[in-house]
């Protein structure tokens, strides 16, 4: 193959690579505003996904548009036009939506942004956080509310979602299946609910939006330890819920958290892209300006008298490690006093098992293997390679090198995060180094 055939493919790659970036980024909010005209959501990420398809087609050749989010949602109402023609569909909003359209100029993008901003707004005034509220219906379980809203709106693969939940791939799917025929089914109109209905579906919107910072802050599969945008993102719809909801506390509690578990975010890849513990983290690198606004965060919560809340509880560990100057400045005894609160809270093996590292740290090995035991019996532990990881470093400074070893080795096999993998198998490693 020649240098410009090789040139022209690299071209190619590169812009396919960026239109895929730029999908990723408007993908929200174009099935936001593609579901509220069309009342189902189904429908609005195929035409989002054919959208997708003709700016592969035509970027790489005639450029990327100025405003792309509005090229690509003018080009799935066209194709929504289409659909209707076809199956004669939806005949009263077509001649809305078509006019919409053949009035305005192709090359007037700037048009184009103004008017379909106008349509989008509401109270809310973000199409992600709307597509939330709207995603969790009190029709849906809260099951299925928390699924759909974190692969419609999050953008997160079903098998993302399922570790999140310590389930099957299938079963997650069956989920969000079975949430978009419920809402498509029923009816529901594709409105931001106010008032009383609103504040009803905010511990989920809440729960989906720290799912997805997690996935941000540690990846279950992928080659990359972190993925800071969704972190990014997640702060950023936890910031806007802060405005919405001013006199919650869990709503600070979130946002607190979130801030200060990303303040580390530097800090918790090395140069070679490997995993750092808390104890290999240079502090000198955590964001202090995100610290700060995270302790600030508490300060808010005290005076809403949300100090037991579940996200506020969570904040409060974060705020721990933020305040130690070094890892042997960690008050691991407060720690563990927390989590014990915390799992009086939430009844959650996921809190337990960090609760039982709490515990290790604070009083030994041996307490924290006490405490991973009563977690045996518990199915989702089994298949959780962070319960397998735990065991280890246990065994480990108990020096039961073989035991230990085995337990990072499962832990590998049932991580889905390349980064971490090379992280256990360093660790299974040092087990064989005589003692």
């Amino acid at each position: 193959m020649d240098s410009s055939a090789i040139g022209v493919r690299d071209g190619q790659e590169t812009a396919t690579r960026e239109i895929e970036t730029l999908f990723r980024i408007e993908r929200a909010r174009l099935i936001a505003g593609l579901a509220r005209y069309l009342g189902d959501i189904s429908l609005a990420e195929d035409l989002a996904q054919e959208a997708l398809v003709e700016a592969l087609a035509r970027w790489p050749e005639h450029g990327i548009p100025p405003n792309p989010g509005a090229w690509l949602m003018t080009t799935a109402k066209r194709k929504a036009i289409d659909n209707w023609r076809r199956r004669r569909m939806m005949e009263r909003r077509q001649p809305t939506l078509q006019h919409e359209i053949e009035t305005g100029s192709m090359g007037d993008f700037a048009m184009q942004q103004a008017v379909l901003e106008a349509s989008l707004d509401d109270e809310i005034g973000d199409e992600r956080l709307s597509l939330m509220f709207i995603a969790c219906h009190p029709l849906l379980s809260r099951d299925q509310q928390v699924a759909l809203t974190l692969k419609v709106v999050g953008g997160l693969e079903t098998g993302e979602i399922a570790r999140a939940f310590l389930t099957r791939e299938t079963t997650v799917a069956q989920r969000i299946v079975r949430a978009k025929k419920i809402l498509r089914e029923a009816g529901v109109a594709f409105e931001v609910p106010d008032g009383a209905d609103r504040d009803r579906r905010l511990a989920t919107v809440l729960e989906v939006v720290y799912l997805i910072f997690t996935e941000g802050y540690a990846a279950s599969a992928g080659d990359d330890l972190i993925r800071p945008q969704l972190c990014q993102e997640a702060m950023r719809l936890g910031r806007i819920l802060t405005g919405l909801a001013p006199m919650e506390a869990e709503v600070h509690g979130l946002l607190s958290l979130m801030e200060l578990q990303a303040s580390r975010l530097p800090a918790r890849v090395g140069p070679d892209g490997e995993a750092m513990t808390l104890e290999q983290q240079k502090r000198r690198l955590w964001d202090r300006l995100l610290i700060q606004r995270g302790l600030s965060g508490l300060d808010t919560i005290s005076k809403l008298g949300g100090d037991d809340g579940v996200y506020a509880l969570q904040a409060q560990l974060a705020a721990v490690h933020a305040r130690a100057a070094h890892f042997t400045d960690t008050n691991w005894g407060l720690i563990a006093s927390l989590y014990d609160r915390l799992l009086e809270q939430v009844a959650s093996p996921v809190i337990a098992l960090n609760r039982a590292v709490a515990h290790a740290m604070a009083f030994g090995p041996e307490v924290g293997l006490m405490l991973l035991a009563a977690l045996e019996d518990e199915p989702s532990m089994a298949a959780y390679a962070p319960y397998h990881a735990a065991r280890g470093d246990f065994l480990f400074r108990l020096r039961q090198l073989e035991k230990a070893k085995q337990a990072f080795e499962q832990a590998v096999v049932l991580s889905g995060n390349a980064t971490e993998r090379r992280f256990l198998l360093r660790r299974a490693e040092d087990c064989r180094v005589t003692p």
